[in-house]
């Protein structure tokens, strides 16, 4: 799939380029040096629809393949492993972020049902085996993606059953929280880097495959 690019030209007319390998269609943004001279409606749907790309985009790109990456070194029984009783696994975490991201992208945004028991995906103690956790994951972000394609990014800051911008960029910053703690908790657990980057001529370049939703 093409890349997502966004661009901006700065008034000394050089230009930044952000890049990653995102599976979501190409959406460029050029920023002039007078913005007036694109017309408003334009600029919002323009940005807006890079948001709700961008969002996806580390959603499926960014997040989940490091999650992966932590779940290939991992057992079942690490997977499920607590530092105490008030701390959560990396299976608690999981089910958490899809019971997140169902409740305020697939259900308040895609007007899906809404089915989440959250108390439950803390209080879980009973194993579900590490690729059946995956599975559920891989699905709940494929949900996720549908929905984000949908939405009208002239309409972002409109106020549905909650407000859109005020769903997407809550669920995109609370799943880099907890992905986050994954990938603590499996550093801890195998005394091992994740290898998520290589350098080649000084430039980090990232080593995870991306899923296939």
């Amino acid at each position: 799939m093409p890349d997502l690019q966004v661009e901006k030209r700065s008034t000394s007319g050089r230009r930044n380029r952000l890049s990653t390998t995102a599976k979501f269609p190409r959406e460029v943004i050029l920023i002039d040096q007078d913005p007036q001279a694109i017309p408003f409606d334009l600029r919002a749907s323009e940005v807006g629809r890079a948001f709700l790309t961008r969002a996806a985009d580390f959603l499926a790109n960014e997040y989940v393949p490091k999650i992966e990456r932590c779940l290939e070194k991992l057992d079942d029984q690490q997977i499920w492993w607590r530092p105490n009783q008030e701390s959560n696994s990396i299976g608690n975490l999981i089910l958490h972020l899809c019971g997140n991201s169902r409740q305020w992208i697939i259900s308040g945004l895609g007007n899906n049902p809404d089915v989440r028991l959250r108390d439950q995906e803390f209080a879980q103690r009973e194993v579900i085996a590490r690729d059946q956790l995956l599975s559920h994951l891989r699905k709940t972000l494929a949900e996720v993606d549908a929905v984000l394609k949908d939405v009208n990014p002239q309409v972002l800051l409109e106020h549905r059953t909650i407000d859109i911008l005020e769903a997407v960029f809550p669920v995109t910053e609370h799943f880099s929280m907890h992905t986050g703690q994954i990938l603590l908790l499996t550093k801890l657990l195998t005394s091992s880097g994740l290898r998520f980057y290589e350098f080649e001529d000084g430039t980090p370049l990232l080593r995870v495959s991306s899923p296939s939703f």
